[in-house]
């Protein structure tokens, strides 16, 4: 299995590619939405979550607002596939390929460039928080960058409220 990799190495990402972000360092762990937004003082819809799914096998990312439910469906349609042949990446895979663990995984700086999709509510923010590396580590980025820098696709996911 891969070595994780820490927050410092997301800070060295930020400097090697002169993104205006930060690491930030808490006292305590973020392991929900919740629990980052009390931490940081902003509204839950600043939190964004990055999430790795198996589409037939190939990894995908997606960075969603962290209030969102992703339709597996319409990630499915997306690549032109059912529902079923889209899956949740398991924790091994997710650190052999982003490079962190689940829970902390950071909208970019990951090990192996994936094909990300970013949900279009994002790009309404000024600021985002997303995982830094750690469960107690959080960065602070623009959605531009996260946009740029994973030459993601805009494109909706939501699940419908019923």
């Amino acid at each position: 299995m891969s070595t994780p990799l820490k927050p410092e190495d997301l800070t060295l990402y930020l400097q090697q590619h002169d993104i205006d972000g930060e690491i930030i360092l808490l006292d305590v762990p973020t392991p929900t939405v919740e629990a980052a937004a009390d931490a940081l003082n902003v509204g839950p819809e600043q939190i964004v979550k990055t999430l790795l799914f198996l589409v037939e096998e190939q990894p995908v990312l997606v960075i969603a607002n962290g209030t969102v439910r992703i339709d597996r469906r319409l990630l499915g349609k997306q690549f032109g596939v059912s529902r079923r042949k889209t899956t949740f990446a398991d924790s091994e895979t997710v650190v052999e390929l982003t490079g962190y663990p689940v829970g902390a995984v950071p909208p970019i700086g990951h090990r192996t460039p994936i094909p990300a999709l970013i949900e279009p509510d994002i790009l309404n923010q000024e600021i985002v928080y997303g995982g830094g590396g750690a469960e107690s580590a959080l960065m602070r980025l623009k959605p531009a960058d996260i946009l740029a820098h994973n030459q993601a696709e805009v494109v909706s996911l939501q699940k419908e409220l019923e």
